[in-house]
């Protein structure tokens, strides 16, 4: 954990979650609460990717936080990487009261394709849901599997999908520039970097994207994201991209 001073005189803290040998096995369950006491800043990231490993048995992980009015949390995960063979589900609630805000993030690699490897794992799924006073402003959820279609056929020449989302005051200039770039920007055939965005019914934003690579998606994301910087008292990705 770091505690960062910003720019605006608050005091940020930084968490860093962390699993024994860098990654799940089958049979592993995370379970991840955390609350934001109001006016307080907090970022919830990793020190490197997920990774999946081969098994027999599922591994999954769950993440519920709730963020209190007037605070911020940020969650910046590296990427999960699912190796061949692995079943991974994961579950994330936030629940917003007030004027809390917050920035997602969740993004997924085609696994180790450099060893061969490119969307081989047996199941993925991924379920998210954000509250704002108890009202839903977000669900999302999807799976890819094998038994649905060979997934590697379906993803093409990508080898990166994100989600993220943007909303609550202290994001949203960022929130509503985000959606502008995304909605007015020109469309490139057969483009290495495609993202799309739309609003949610809070004012918030919803972006997504799908990348050739890891580091393109990194250096995407660092663009997108600098307001965060003086939000937090540093640059998260400072020595990662």
């Amino acid at each position: 954990m770091k505690v960062f001073e910003t720019k605006q005189g608050c005091t940020s803290c930084w968490i860093y979650a962390a699993t024994l040998g860098g990654g799940l096995v089958g049979g592993d369950a995370v379970r991840l609460t955390a609350e934001v006491e109001s006016g307080a800043r907090a970022l919830l990231t990793t020190q490197a990717s997920t990774k999946v490993y081969r098994s027999l048995r599922p591994a999954s992980q769950t993440i519920a936080a709730t963020v209190d009015g007037g605070a911020l949390l940020v969650v910046l995960p590296d990427p999960i990487v699912c190796f061949a063979a692995a079943d991974f589900t994961q579950t994330q609630r936030y629940e917003l009261r007030g004027d809390a805000s917050l920035v997602f993030l969740d993004w997924m690699t085609s696994g180790r394709h450099g060893a061969g490897e490119r969307w081989a794992f047996s199941r993925y799924e991924s379920r998210l849901a954000i509250l704002r006073n108890d009202r839903q402003i977000l669900y999302d959820a999807f799976v890819l599997e094998h038994d649905l279609g060979p997934i590697v056929e379906r993803m093409g020449r990508f080898e990166v999908l994100l989600t993220a989302v943007l909303t609550g005051p202290l994001v949203s200039d960022a929130a509503a520039a985000i959606l502008q770039h995304a909605t007015q920007g020109s469309i490139v055939q057969h483009a290495d970097l495609i993202l799309s965005a739309s609003q949610l019914r809070d004012g918030g934003t919803l972006l997504r994207m799908a990348g050739v690579s890891v580091e393109q998606i990194g250096r995407a994301l660092r663009d997108y994201f600098t307001f965060l910087f003086p939000l937090l008292g540093d640059d998260p990705w400072s020595r990662k991209w």
